[in-house]
Parts: structure tokens; sequence; C-alpha cells
């Protein structure tokens, strides 16, 4: 709206400045702030209300988690989607179709999230939808969402997969960019989802992620930069980190709340759509496996869950004494703020690797 706003007024105006990403990001993050801030007490008071005894606490976890967090309310992804999406409307530029394709993932795995936490909270389990199903749709989005992302390259990148270290190399996947797009958007849901089990450990390094990309999705979205990068450039990609500018907003918010000791969980409502978000602006930025690089941490709790499923499977023997790896540390006798802590550090270092590959190439 503001960018609107800037458009039709004189240039002489100070309205002007709503014209510079940089500026709008900015204002998209402390918007999102205090949209949370605002919200945030009636919103949990809310769920607190509707949830009675809070979200079910997994009986086959760790056994702190049965007398500690018993009675904490979930979904509170939804204090973290309000202000993201209220914020982007006002901040972004609304003409810019790789924004909607990212609102777009965004609301339809918030509303996965949303039904799945439902179905836990109402039927007093740890269990929600079935794996199947949740699947079927998560995939279905992030075809959807790559075709329409490809629709909007230029001719020369559509289809292209792009490699870091490597200058010019494009691999050309035609159609099966759709598959490898989409199976980005959806790991990196699904991801996101497998690290949220202790307090604050998911939206710290969602938020570094998030912010680690508002720069890339700046620098391969402005032709400059991006040729003296020597990266591929994406036209009209960088309206994206308003986007993601409006996300750290909004996980600094959540995080006031979510702090040790949690006064909410995010829930499947918060992680799922936080993990496609990022997956797709890594598919419209070019840049699938620095995603995976920034996210180091998400792929290793994934990572961990699927080395303790298939050995178990083969073997009947579990490599960690629980999974994902941060329930491992626990029952190694770690405190949990040592675990989020550390957890922490270690996204902070993939974030500083996954943008040294925008230099060494």
């Amino acid at each position: 709206m503001f960018y609107f706003l800037a458009l039709i007024t004189h240039q002489s105006s100070a309205l002007r400045l709503f014209r510079y990403l940089t500026f709008r990001s900015g204002g998209a993050v402390i918007t999102a702030l205090l949209v949370a801030f605002v919200i945030g007490p009636q919103l949990i008071a809310w769920l607190k209300e509707r949830q009675g005894r809070g979200q079910p606490i997994r009986t086959d976890g760790p056994q702190r988690h049965v007398v500690e967090k018993q009675g904490t309310p979930t979904m509170g992804g939804l204090l973290i989607l309000l202000p993201t999406v209220i914020a982007t409307l006002l901040w972004a530029d609304l003409t810019d179709g790789y924004v909607w394709v990212v609102l777009f993932v965004t609301f339809s795995y918030g509303l996965l999230g949303f039904i799945d936490d439902f179905y836990k909270v109402t039927r007093r389990s740890s269990d929600g939808l079935s794996s199947r199903m949740r699947m079927l749709y998560e995939l279905a989005v992030g075809f959807i969402a790559t075709y329409a992302i490809m629709r909007m390259e230029a001719p020369e990148l559509s289809g292209m997969l792009a490699l870091p270290f490597f200058k010019t190399i494009l691999v050309p996947l035609g159609i099966g960019f759709v598959v490898f797009g989409g199976l980005v958007i959806c790991g990196a849901a699904n991801a996101v989802n497998f690290t949220d089990g202790l307090d604050g450990l998911a939206i710290v390094p969602v938020m570094i992620a998030a912010a680690t990309f508002v720069l890339i999705a700046y620098i391969v979205g402005n032709s400059k930069f991006a040729d003296y990068l020597q990266l591929h450039y994406v036209a009209r990609v960088g309206e994206c980190a308003v986007f993601l500018a409006a996300l750290v907003g909004a996980g600094l918010g959540f995080l006031w709340y979510n702090a040790p000791p949690a006064m909410i969980f995010m829930g499947d409502t918060g992680s799922l759509p936080l993990g496609g978000a990022l997956g797709a602006v890594a598919v419209a930025a070019k840049h699938e496996f620095v995603l995976a690089i920034v996210g180091g941490l998400f792929v290793l709790e994934t990572v961990s869950v699927m080395v303790q499923v298939i050995s178990f499977r083969l073997t009947g023997k579990r490599v960690f004494r629980m999974a994902p790896i941060h329930h491992h540390f626990e029952q190694l006798g770690w405190r949990e703020p040592t675990i989020v802590i550390r957890f922490w550090i270690v996204a902070v270092v993939l974030a500083l690797v996954g943008l040294s590959t925008l230099k060494l190439r």
C-alpha cells in the first residue's frame, strides 16, 4: 500500500522514501514487531481459553516435558503469520508476482498446520492429520508454487538449476524443476517442523535464515549487485526481501512470548509455513542449495529422524537416544537452554558459510 502511495505522489514528496526496497524492508520489520506485541497478549489469552489443557505432549518424548510444558497453548504460529502478512501487504509492491507466490505458500501451509493443530487439541492426541494426507497436500502446494515461479522467470532461467560456487553453470531440468522446487519447499517446511521441539529452538534459526535471505534476495534482484558478484539476476525477486524482513520482525515478537518458559508454542501452524516460505524464496532466488547450507541446522534435525527410523527398521537398534537430535542431547543430560543457545550458534555459523557462497565463485 505504501509503495503505491509513493508512486502517485510528486517526486519531491517525502513519500518517495517508500520506493526504496531497503526502507520498506526496515518498515516491515518494525510494523510486524509492533503488530505482534499488540495482538500477542489477547491472542495467547484467547488460545488458552479455547484450548483448555493446551497442546498435547508426546508421551514418548522426554518425560520432563509432560510436567513442565503441560497446559501451554499451541497454534502460536498465528502470532507470526498475522503480523508477517499485515506488514507485507502494507510495505511490499503488490504487483510483484513472487510476493504473492510466497504468500500463497505461507497461507496454504499455515492452513494445513492450523487444521493439524486443531485435530491434536480437540482429540487430545499428539497425532494430527495422517502423514500421507499431509505430504500430498504439501507437495501439491510446492509444485503449484514452483510452476508459478517458472512462469515468472526470464526464459533463460526458467527450469534451470543454479549451483553455488559456480559462476555460469545452469543445469537444465525443464519441467522436472517443478518436482525439484516442490521437494525443496516441502522439505524445508518439514525440516523446520522437526526442529520445533524446545522453547525458542526453531524461531531463532528461522529468523537467522530469513535475515540471510533478505540479503540474498536483495542482491539477486538487483542487476548491478548480481552482475558484480556474478550471480544469476532474477528480476523483481528482491521484493521478497520485504516479506522476509516482516518475518524477522514477527519472529522477534513471537520470541518475546516463546522465550523459556514459553507462554505459547508455534505448533504446526507456525513451523510448516515458516519453512515453506523460506523454501519458496530460495526457489525463486535460485539459491536452493544455499538454503540447505544456511538452514543446515534444519537439515541436521531431519537427517537425524531419517537415520533413526531407517536404523530401527533395518536393525532394530537406535542410533540416537531419541530423535530429532535435540531430544538426544536432552537425554544426555544437557539442559534445555544449553541446547537451544548452542543450536543458535550453529545456525549463525551456517548462515555465514551460506553467505560466503555469494563471493566464492
